[in-house]
């Protein structure tokens, strides 16, 4: 069946295209135009004739969804795309210089939570919760023959297109008619992508496995003050320094002296804590970093 031929399918696309473009757009600060089409024919060819660059270097994910094993999407990422993509979302994190592994790890981390986004769409239209499986780096059947190529244009600057398949049996549950007394929907509204990663999420490297139990000290800041030499001198008991906080601003919460956010002092079991009131942005995070 193909794929534009099913109004679902068409409206199910459109509103993933949209979820990628979010969380990306949540990641670096940069929000892609996004744009799409159906293309029918063996993968090698429609993936030569798009530019997508040597097929040894194309990552493919394959996304099972938990209402049957045969219900899975597949989605092929060109080296071009999935590079740019991974490096911009880093390098907004801080990083100066990323790693391909590293830009690779990221790539999925991204597609997960879009994947995780098109789930809950999927939910919508069969009228039942639906969730992720574990996913894997896997390609579809060679004889698949329907796509749709995606496209992310960042300013000028046009990637390589993704493309995309829906194994036959989600076709077909789309597809169908909703059950007896329940309303197909004829809008999908998109949800913003979760803060925290998909579950499941693609599989970590190792490397991010060990860096996960790393212990990293936290502290938090009441204010600070500048003070001449000579009144640092005549410091002595019962001396007051007088801070640039007010009582009833926020306090900061840092991470190796880098603010990750904000909050109030609260007492737990007569111990100091803090609320988190506020994640800090990535324009205050890179400040302290200077």
């Amino acid at each position: 069946m193909r794929l534009e031929a099913v109004e679902n399918a068409r409206l199910l696309l459109g509103q993933w295209g949209e979820s990628l473009a979010q969380v990306l757009e949540s990641m670096t600060d940069q929000r892609p135009e996004v744009g799409w089409r159906t293309a029918s024919g063996p993968f090698t060819e429609i993936a030569e004739a798009s530019g997508s660059g040597p097929l040894e270097d194309i990552l493919w994910w394959e996304q099972p969804f938990q209402v049957s094993p045969e219900m899975s999407v597949w989605v092929a990422a060109p080296r071009a795309t999935w590079e740019y993509c991974g490096t911009l979302t880093l390098k907004a994190a801080g990083l100066e210089t990323v790693e391909l592994g590293e830009a690779r790890n990221t790539w999925f981390e991204i597609l997960g939570q879009s994947l995780s986004a098109m789930a809950r769409s999927i939910g919508a239209l069969l009228g039942r919760e639906v969730t992720c499986e574990t996913g894997v780096e896997r390609s579809p059947d060679p004889e698949t023959r329907e796509w749709a190529a995606v496209s992310l244009k960042f300013a000028e600057l046009s990637l390589a297109p993704l493309f995309v398949t829906l194994s036959p049996k989600l076709v077909a549950m789309i597809s169908a008619p909703p059950p007896a007394g329940q309303t197909q929907p004829h809008e999908i509204v998109p949800q913003p992508p979760e803060p925290s990663p998909p579950e499941p999420s693609p599989p970590r490297s190792r490397t991010m496995d060990l860096l996960l139990d790393v212990d990293l000290p936290v502290s938090i800041s009441f204010g600070r003050a500048q003070l001449p030499m000579k009144d640092i001198l005549k410091l002595t008991t019962g001396s007051i320094v007088e801070l640039n906080r007010g009582v009833s601003e926020q306090v900061e919460v840092l991470v190796n002296n880098c603010l990750i956010a904000r909050g109030e002092v609260v007492v737990v079991d007569g111990n100091y804590g803090v609320r988190i009131q506020e994640i800090a942005s990535r324009q205050d995070r890179l400040r302290t970093l200077r």
